[in-house]
């Protein structure tokens, strides 16, 4: 077994092994996004996954910056997703909702689970899919909906200095973002990149609903 094949089972592992929450949609608006692994392909001759392993100089998660044409959350980092139309499951959203967006066609078996659900600020419950892209990923961005396709390597999750916590107010969740490079990331992305480190990289059931979005990501 080669070490893209050894990632892929340990993420799918710890996704089945995950007790995950998910949230009743009540007044809130259902969508999804798809937190897509890509580019992993080491060849063999990679003993197992270690905890700290050659295959993080490979594999990344695929990330957007949104259309400045848009009317809310224009140019913020944000996964593939969109609203879960009547009759639809989270992965079909995702998986529909990833290829108008990036043109990238993945099929159902691709799918590796998903992590807990997250309410954002904007009134939405969002359902995080994590599916496995590969090494094959070619992306074709609908500049109606994004201004740039990005790989953000996995790696980068688990910088020293990350997560990055902002306490705003005695007695209110801190906000959370995630470095990446020498930019950052906000929640609610930065609480799925997070949430997708402790759990599908490091093993830990670590939640993150708790953790607060800066204003700006409110609208």
């Amino acid at each position: 077994m080669n070490c893209d094949e050894d990632f892929r089972r340990a993420i799918m592992a710890r996704l089945a092994d995950f007790a995950l929450l998910e949230t009743a949609i009540g007044e809130a608006r259902a969508a999804a996004v798809a937190v897509t692994v890509v580019d992993v392909g080491l060849g063999a001759g990679c003993n197992g996954l270690p905890e700290h392993g050659e295959w993080q100089s490979h594999a990344a998660l695929v990330l957007t910056r949104r259309s400045s044409r848009l009317r809310n959350h224009a140019g913020q980092w944000a996964f593939p997703g969109g609203r879960i139309d009547a009759g639809e499951t989270p992965e079909q959203t995702a998986l529909r909702e990833m290829h108008e967006e990036i043109g990238l066609e993945l099929a159902p078996a691709q799918i590796l689970g998903r992590l807990d659900d997250f309410v954002t600020r904007s009134g939405f419950v969002m359902t995080p899919v994590v599916i496995w892209g590969g090494s094959q990923a070619r992306f074709h961005a609908n500049p109606d909906e994004v201004d740039s396709v990005h790989r953000i390597p996995v790696a980068e999750l688990l910088r020293e200095d990350a997560p990055l916590l902002d306490h705003v107010a005695d007695g209110e969740p801190p906000v959370l973002r995630m470095p990446v490079g020498t930019d950052w990331i906000a929640a609610p992305t930065a609480a799925i990149l997070y949430q997708f480190r402790e759990v599908c990289m490091l093993g830990r059931a670590t939640r993150v609903a708790h953790y607060d979005q800066p204003r700006f990501a409110w609208r």
